[in-house]
C-alpha cells in the first residue's frame, strides 16, 4: 500500500486543467469569504480561507512543470494537511466553523 500511496502523491503533476479547477475554487472561496465580510458575518466563515488556502497550493502543485514531480508531492501533502487541519478544527472547535 505504501507504493501506492507514493505513486499517486509523489507522481507528476496533471496539469493546467487541474490547476485551473484548484484555482477557481480557491477564488470561489475567497469570493464567498469577501461576501460574508460585506454582510457583516465574516467571523463565522473563516474557514472559508483554510479552504482557499488548500486549494491554492493544490492548483499551484499541479501547475508546476512536468519533471518537478517530488516537489508537486511535497505540496499535495501540504494541501492534505492544511484541509486535515480543518477537519481536526471541526471536530475539536466546532465553534471555529459554525461562528
Amino acid at each position: 500500500m505504501p507504493s501506492v500511496l507514493s505513486d499517486i502523491v509523489f507522481s507528476e503533476p496533471s496539469g493546467r486543467t487541474n490547476a485551473l479547477v484548484q484555482f477557481a475554487g480557491a477564488i470561489t472561496f475567497l469570493g464567498l469569504y469577501a461576501y460574508s465580510g460585506v454582510t457583516g458575518n465574516a467571523g463565522s466563515s473563516d474557514w472559508l480561507l483554510v479552504m482557499a488556502l488548500g486549494a491554492t497550493v493544490a492548483g499551484i502543485a499541479e501547475s508546476l512543470p512536468n519533471d518537478r514531480y517530488l516537489a508537486a508531492g511535497v505540496l499535495r501533502l501540504t494541501a492534505i494537511f492544511v484541509l486535515s487541519c480543518l477537519l481536526v478544527a471541526i471536530v475539536f472547535a466546532p465553534e471555529f466553523v459554525v461562528g
